[in-house]
């Protein structure tokens, strides 16, 4: 289905990289939600779906959900962002933002209006307007939600994801008018040849090519999911995005309920996992891990 958006091939190396450089890392809380344990970490027998959407458990039972992005400062690129979390009007009226499937799988949001990604930024001193690369892990309504918020930013995102994006709509987890903009999309063509491998992964690039920020391909989640790969001040930052819900899915391979293709789901696991076996003082981040998430610290 055509979009308002034109998407470009992306032209690597992007500008700003600068030899030996670090960047510094910030994770963001946009928001918080509940959800089914079994949604996380999947359920075996005939009735598994039914406590998958939380039909017959209590909500007390329910996992608290982080809803985060991630705000990457690069000494010559300047500022970064990776996803963007809830939308501000999410914290008034989700349904808006999230359509109307999100009151079915988005249960509980608890949101302050300064907890959006924009606010959050001024906060610290940056305009949204001055984030020059915004990097999306995928196109899922909760990472998406709040694109329009960065229309001066150019849009960092695979082919395959796109593609996806573009032909599935809300049960495949997509909302078309968050991303449907005419923005400066840039896409990554993970199965083209100008990718490379690096560490445990088969496909990556490096995207200002002096090694601060590596997309790495993680299908499996949705069929174009990426993660990114940071060299931080203080180490190796790998943020896994949905390629990993929960720190246990990686410690013991415990798949979530739904994958868009469970094959890629655990290659790209196989492929985090070895990642973690080559780099193992490498953080890895869990996409919405809450135990995970407040273990974290405020930059790195």
């Amino acid at each position: 289905m055509a979009t308002a958006a034109e998407p470009r091939p992306a032209e690597l190396p992007l500008p700003g990289g600068r030899e030996g450089a670090r960047v510094s890392l910030h994770p963001l809380l946009t928001g918080q939600m509940i959800g089914p344990e079994a949604w996380f970490l999947r359920e075996e027998g005939r009735f598994a779906w039914r406590r998958a959407f939380g039909i017959g458990v209590k909500k007390e039972d329910w996992l608290k959900v982080p809803v985060p992005a991630f705000l990457v400062e690069h000494p010559g690129v300047g500022p970064i962002l990776i996803d963007t979390g809830f939308h501000p009007s999410v914290a008034v009226k989700p349904q808006a933002n999230l359509g109307r499937l999100s009151q079915f799988t988005f249960r509980d949001i608890q949101m302050k209006p300064e907890q959006a990604a924009p606010a959050q930024l001024r906060e610290r001193g940056i305009e949204p307007s001055a984030v020059k690369f915004v990097l999306m892990t995928h196109l899922h309504v909760d990472h998406a939600s709040a694109i329009s918020e960065f229309p001066d930013s150019t849009f960092v995102v695979s082919a395959a994801e796109w593609a996806a994006a573009s032909e599935h709509g809300q049960f495949h987890g997509y909302v078309k008018r968050q991303f449907d903009h005419g923005f400066d999309y840039r896409l990554l063509d993970f199965e083209g040849p100008g990718a490379e491998s690096f560490s445990g992964f088969a496909r990556s690039f490096d995207l200002f090519g002096d090694g601060t920020v590596r997309a790495v391909y993680t299908p499996g989640h949705t069929l174009g999911h990426m993660s990114i790969v940071l060299r931080t001040t203080g180490g190796e930052v790998l943020v896994a995005a949905d390629a990993i819900y929960l720190r246990r899915t990686l410690d013991d391979t415990h798949l979530p309920y739904r994958t868009a293709d469970e094959h890629l789901f655990r290659r790209s696991l196989r492929e985090i996992r070895q990642y973690a076996t080559e780099t193992p003082e490498a953080l890895i981040v869990p996409g919405h891990d809450w135990d995970a998430w407040h273990q974290l610290e405020a930059s790195y």
